[in-house]
C-alpha cells in the first residue's frame, strides 16, 4: 500500500511549482503560440524555446526540465532524435516527450514512434487542449464525478486498476465482460443517454465479445463518435499492426499493458477535459 501512495502523491503533486517546459519547434511563430498558452495556463511555468536539435540539446545541458514537446521534424533532425537526446541527458530519463504535429495519427497508426517518445498529441485540437493536455503531465487535475466505464476480466487487474482511476476522484463502474457493459451502454443509449464519460476496456475478455466487439458497437450501432464517448484500449499485444488497427477502427488511444499509473490517469484525464472542450482548428503551423 505505500508503494501506491507513493504513486497517488506523484500525481497529486506538480513536478514543480514552477515546471520548466521545453518547447522544440523550426517555426519562430509556432513556438510563441504554444509558449503564449502555457504561460496563460501554467501560470509559474517556464517555458524554454529551442529552435532545433542542437539548441534544445544545450538547453538540456544546463538544467533539468520537467516536460519537453517538440514537432515531428526539425531543421537540424526530428523529433524522435530529440527524445532520444533527452533520455541521454543526464537525469532526465523519465521526462517526458511529448510529439506535437498534424501527422501523429498516421503515424500513431502506422505505429512508427519509437519507444523514447512518451505521448503524442494531434494539434488540429488546438491550444487550448494542448494545454489541458500538458497540464495532465506536469499539473494533474481531477475531473471531479466523471464516469469511467471499466470492462476487465481479471479481478486482480481490475481491482489496482481502480484504485488509480478512484485516487483522482473518478466514479468507475466496472464490468467482467463486454456483453454487460453493452447492455448497460444500449439502455442509456434508449433513453437517449451516453451512461458514462469515458469508454476504457482492456481488448481480450473471456465471453463472446472482445474489447473490439465493444469498441466496433460503440462506434456502429450505438453512434458515439470520438468526442461524444472516448474510448481507450488496454493491450498487452505488442503487435504493431493490430494496435494500428484498434485505431483505426475508432479508439481513442492505447494504453499499453503492464499498467503505468501516470501515464494511464493522464490519458484518461486528457481524453475527459477533450471531450468537454469545443472543438478548434486554431492551430497555426
Amino acid at each position: 500500500m505505500e508503494a501506491h501512495a507513493d504513486a497517488a502523491d506523484t500525481l497529486r503533486h506538480v513536478v514543480s511549482d514552477a515546471p520548466r517546459v521545453m518547447v522544440v519547434d523550426g517555426s519562430r511563430l509556432v513556438r510563441k503560440l504554444i509558449g503564449d498558452v502555457l504561460l496563460r495556463e501554467l501560470p509559474g511555468a517556464q517555458v524554454l524555446s529551442c529552435g532545433g536539435l542542437a539548441e534544445a540539446r544545450e538547453m538540456l545541458a544546463e538544467g533539468p526540465v520537467d516536460l519537453v514537446t517538440t514537432s515531428l521534424l526539425l531543421p537540424d533532425g526530428d523529433g524522435t532524435a530529440l527524445a532520444h537526446a533527452v533520455r541521454e541527458a543526464a537525469g532526465q530519463s523519465y521526462v517526458p516527450v511529448i510529439v506535437v504535429s498534424g501527422d501523429v495519427q498516421s503515424r500513431l497508426e502506422a505505429r512508427s514512434l519509437n519507444d523514447d517518445i512518451t505521448d503524442y498529441f494531434d494539434k488540429s485540437l488546438g491550444h487550448q487542449a494542448l494545454a489541458a493536455f500538458i497540464r495532465g503531465y506536469v499539473q494533474p487535475e481531477p475531473v471531479p464525478g466523471a464516469r469511467v466505464l471499466y470492462v476487465e476480466d481479471s479481478r486482480v487487474v481490475a481491482a489496482a486498476t481502480k484504485r488509480m482511476l478512484e485516487r483522482q476522484e473518478l466514479e468507475v463502474l466496472h464490468f467482467t465482460d463486454a456483453e454487460g457493459a453493452l447492455d448497460y451502454l444500449s439502455g442509456a443509449h434508449a433513453r437517449g443517454a451516453v451512461g458514462t464519460d469515458i469508454v476504457l476496456t482492456d481488448v481480450y475478455l473471456k465471453g463472446e465479445l472482445s474489447g473490439r466487439d465493444l469498441l466496433a458497437q460503440v462506434r456502429g450501432p450505438l453512434g458515439f463518435g470520438k468526442r461524444a464517448l472516448p474510448v481507450l484500449v488496454m493491450t498487452g499485444d505488442d503487435n504493431r499492426e493490430k494496435q494500428s488497427e484498434l485505431l483505426r477502427e475508432g479508439a481513442n488511444d492505447l494504453v499499453l499493458k503492464p499498467i503505468e499509473e501516470r501515464l494511464l490517469v493522464t490519458k484518461v484525464l486528457f481524453q475527459l477535459r477533450v471531450s468537454r472542450l469545443p472543438e478548434q482548428r486554431d492551430f497555426a503551423g
